[in-house]
């Protein structure tokens, strides 16, 4: 029995995932396939956060690889030195620091056609689903418009900790962790970010100029 029991205890432990910091670690021994489990586990973030950047989803899946591309390359070089910079036992911040690559492709993109040609929440739904009705559809798009047209008048560091909070889902930590800045910071951004939102929509609505 106690063999039996070691046995499913030992199965167990092994079928656990491994941790960011494991993958790391794994990658930097010479494990290729580490690397390759860590983009998948953070594809759909990347996604969702390059996605506001870009003018379709095609757009943004060659922005997405064009992240995943950097930040192998800098892998090598990068990893350690966050690796070590986290506490014995903690977390390695590698979502952040996938996340600030990819804000960079994004951004450099969006300045390179000098335009922000950013997709709301509610656009990158509806590309995994059908709209219920035509005159669902209708409304929603005026939705989409209102608030892309809100978000793209954000300051530049509103719209990006509004785009990792509300896009990515990030923690207030990991924003600051991502954009380099305090989370007091990092709050502070968003609360300005929603407050503008709010008057710039109402704005809208009431027929009135931004």
């Amino acid at each position: 029995m106690a063999n039996e029991g070691s046995g499913a205890k030992l199965k167990l432990i092994s079928s656990r995932a491994a941790t960011d910091a494991e993958l790391c670690r794994d990658f930097l021994a010479g494990d290729p396939q580490a690397f390759g489990e860590l983009v998948r586990r953070h594809q759909d973030l990347v996604y969702r956060l390059v996605r506001r950047y870009a003018r379709d989803a095609d757009a943004a899946l060659e922005l997405s690889q064009r992240a995943y591309l950097q930040a192998f390359e800098a892998a090598r070089r990068t990893l350690p030195r966050i690796s070590a910079a986290a506490t014995e036992g903690g977390e390695v911040p590698f979502k952040s620091w996938l996340v600030r690559i990819a804000l960079n492709v994004a951004k450099n993109q969006a300045r390179d056609a000098r335009r922000w040609a950013q997709a709301p929440v509610e656009v990158i739904d509806s590309e995994k689903r059908v709209e219920a009705s035509a005159e669902g559809a209708i409304d929603k798009a005026q939705r989409e418009a209102m608030t892309r047209d809100a978000v793209l008048q954000l300051p530049k560091r509103q719209r990006e900790v509004f785009t990792l909070r509300i896009d990515g889902g990030l923690s207030f930590a990991e924003v600051a962790e991502a954009l380099g800045i305090t989370e007091g910071n990092a709050k502070s951004h968003f609360h300005h970010a929603v407050k503008r939102l709010h008057e710039l929509v109402q704005a809208r609505l009431q027929g009135e100029p931004s």
